[in-house]
C-alpha cells in the first residue's frame, strides 16, 4: 500500500483522531492495551529484510490469532471506532498514536509522533516477538534484529509499570507494580527489591530478572530507579525509535508542519495534563492486560 499523503487535512485528522484516543482511553481504562497493541505491531521489525514493523500488519487475525498477540483484537475493536471516525488516517499511524496517548494520559512522558506510516496488505510469520520465558541473550537477539540496544531494551521494559498478566493470555498472572494504571520508574524500583521478604506478590517474569543479573542491563536499571526523570527522557526517546521501525518520515511533515501544528501540539499537551489528572481520579480497580511476551 501506498503511504498517507501527510498534508494539511492528514495533520488535522491525526489530532481529532488524538482526541477521540484520549477520551476512549479514559472511558475504557484501556491505557495498558493500547500500549501492548502499539508494541506488538512494531516489535516484528527486522532490520535485515526491512520486513515488519509499525504498519498496522496486526490487524489482520492470522497476525491476531499469534500466541505473543492474545487479547489484542481488544485494542484492534476499540481503535476501530477511531478509525471509522477518521478513515484518512493509516492504520499504522493509528496503533503508534495509541501507544502514544496510552502513555501520556497515565502520567509517562510526552513522545514525539510524527505521521505517514504506510499500511502493509498481509501479515508476518509468527515468532517474531521476545518470549518472557527467556533470558538475556534472547533479549539482545530479538532487539538487535530490530536494531535497537541495550538502553533501549531496559527503557522499554519499563513500560511494564502499566498493565498486569492474566493466566488467559498468557502462562503469567498479576502486575508489575503497585499502580498498574500508573505511568511511572516503579517497575525498576520493585525489580530490586526482594519481594520475597515483604510478602508482595508482584510479579517478575524470567526476562525481568535478566534486567537485574546482566550486568549491562542492571546499570541502566539501577540508575532509572533513582532517577524517574532520565528513565522518561531514555523512554520517550526508545518509544519514538520503536515506533518508527523501517518508517521513512515524509519530508511534507518535516519542513510544512507550521505554526498551527506547533500551536496544536501544545494545546495537545495541555489537554494531555488535565486527562491524566482526570484518568487517575476515575480508574477502575482493575486494568486490561499487557502481555508479557513483548518488553
Amino acid at each position: 500500500m501506498a503511504p498517507p499523503i501527510v498534508d494539511a487535512v492528514y495533520l488535522k485528522e491525526i489530532e481529532k483522531a488524538r482526541r477521540d484516543l484520549r477520551a476512549l482511553i479514559f472511558k475504557e481504562k484501556c491505557a495498558p492495551i493500547m500500549l501492548r497493541l502499539a508494541w506488538h505491531d512494531a516489535g516484528t521489525y527486522d532490520a535485515k529484510t526491512k520486513t515488519g514493523g509499525p504498519n498496522g500488519s496486526i490487524r489482520f487475525m492470522k497476525e491476531l490469532n499469534h500466541t505473543a498477540n492474545k487479547g489484542l483484537k481488544i485494542a484492534v475493536d476499540f481503535c476501530e471506532t477511531v478509525k471509522a471516525r477518521h478513515p484518512k488516517i493509516t492504520y499504522a499511524d493509528l496503533y503508534q498514536l495509541a501507544g502514544v496517548v496510552a502513555v501520556e494520559i497515565t502520567g509517562g512522558p510526552s513522545i514525539d509522533f510524527v505521521p505517514g506510516r504506510k499500511d502493509a496488505n498481509a501479515a508476518v510469520e509468527e515468532g517474531r516477538l521476545p518470549d518472557a520465558h527467556q533470558g538475556a541473550s534472547h533479549l539482545r537477539d530479538v532487539f538487535c534484529r530490530m536494531g535497537l540496544t541495550d538502553k533501549d531494551i531496559v527503557a522499554l521494559s519499563g513500560g511494564h509499570t502499566l498493565g498486569r498478566a492474566h493466566k488467559d493470555r498468557s502462562d503469567f498472572e498479576g502486575p508489575w507494580t503497585k499502580d498498574f494504571l500508573k505511568f511511572d520508574n516503579s517497575y525498576f524500583v520493585e525489580l530490586l527489591k526482594n519481594n520475597s521478604r515483604s510478602g508482595e506478590q508482584l510479579l517478575k517474569l524470567p526476562t525481568d530478572k535478566a534486567l537485574v543479573t546482566d550486568s549491562q542491563f542492571s546499570q541502566y536499571v539501577k540508575a532509572y530507579a533513582k532517577d524517574e526523570d532520565m528513565f522518561f527522557e531514555d523512554y520517550a526517546a526508545s518509544h519514538k525509535k520503536l515506533s518508527e521501525l523501517g518508517f521513512t518520515k515524509p519530508s511534507t511533515v518535516l519542513d510544512g508542519r507550521g505554526s498551527a501544528w506547533t500551536n496544536g501540539i501544545v494545546v495537545a499537551a495541555i489537554i494531555a495534563v488535565v486527562g491524566i489528572l482526570c484518568y487517575k481520579r476515575g480508574m477502575l480497580p482493575e486494568g486490561n492486560a499487557f502481555f508479557p511476551n513483548l518488553f
